[in-house]
């Protein structure tokens, strides 16, 4: 028996807009860690890595590093609209119910042409022996180290080593990344399951693996598990080949959305109301 409980979103507009909690199905699912610089980045640092979920456009890699959105302050409106400005883009999203989970609607306007990457760069809190479920034999680039180059493979081989991408063992001090042609994934963990859907009519959409089991970074490493919906087929916009990025089409404008679910195994109770967090975190249910 299982239920499911709608997600609560807590977003920080005034620090790059982003997620600083999803609570669903009894628990937080986003990860943490201290990181000093992140409070007082700007456009153009290099990545300071907090933890949460981050909003990376036009890139992942490259330049500028995790793209320029996560860098710079996010508006909110009356309406719960939260919106950035770039030289280049303009992105808004907007996060609302739908069905048993949530829905964020984005829309990023640009000049005709434009290309770009976007992923939601979640990364998770999940325990030694959690899966990632993605639809077996689904066409994978496999990225065995920080650099461009990639590998063809099946979901969820990983080549080279036995076992498979999909699980999660304790550190192992690896660190690879994938990207999967695919448009929904699941993470179980227990008796949780978080679910991970991204729609873009007209644009390549896929989900990005980050595997990081104490490989990262090479002087002090840690843990972190990074399930990202990207629109788009490479971690670095400057090694996108044709069909490999989003493209802004003669309207000026891209919409796509991301659709977060999550359940429990014996779960019971009552969503959470609303609320304002404390500072400038935005509540969003």
């Amino acid at each position: 028996m299982s239920a499911t409980t709608p997600p609560r979103i807590g977003t920080d507009p005034a620090h790059g807009g982003r997620w600083t909690s999803l609570r669903a199905a009894g628990r937080e699912w986003l990860w943490h860690r201290e990181e000093p610089r992140r409070s007082g980045v700007r456009p153009g640092d290099a990545f300071a890595d907090a933890g949460g979920l981050e909003e990376c456009v036009p890139t992942v890699r490259g330049t500028p590093d995790h793209g320029d959105a996560w860098a710079r302050p996010w508006q909110r409106a009356a309406d719960g609209t939260e919106s950035v400005d770039c030289p280049d883009f303009g992105l808004s999203r907007l996060v609302h119910a739908g069905g048993d989970g949530v829905v964020v609607d984005y829309r990023l306007t640009a000049d005709p042409g434009y290309r770009f990457l976007w992923a939601a760069h979640a990364l998770l809190d999940l325990a030694p022996g959690a899966r990632i479920a993605i639809r077996n034999g689904a066409p994978t680039r496999f990225y065995p180290d920080g650099g461009a180059d990639w590998t063809p493979c099946s979901w969820p081989s990983q080549p080279g080593r036995d076992g498979g991408l999909d699980r999660l063992g304790p550190d192992d001090g690896t660190a690879v990344g994938a990207i999967v042609d695919a448009a929904q994934v699941y993470v179980h963990d227990g008796a949780a399951t978080l679910r991970l859907a991204v729609e873009a009519e007209g644009q390549p959409v896929s989900v990005a693996l980050w595997r990081n089991l104490g490989g990262f970074p090479e002087q002090v490493p840690y843990r972190s598990i990074g399930v990202e919906p990207m629109l788009g087929r490479v971690f670095d916009l400057a090694a996108a080949g044709d069909g490999d990025a989003a493209r802004v089409p003669d309207s000026g404008e891209v919409r796509w959305s991301l659709t977060v679910t999550a359940e429990a195994e014996m779960q019971t109770g009552t969503a959470t109301p609303v609320q304002k967090g404390k500072g400038t975190r935005t509540w969003i249910c």
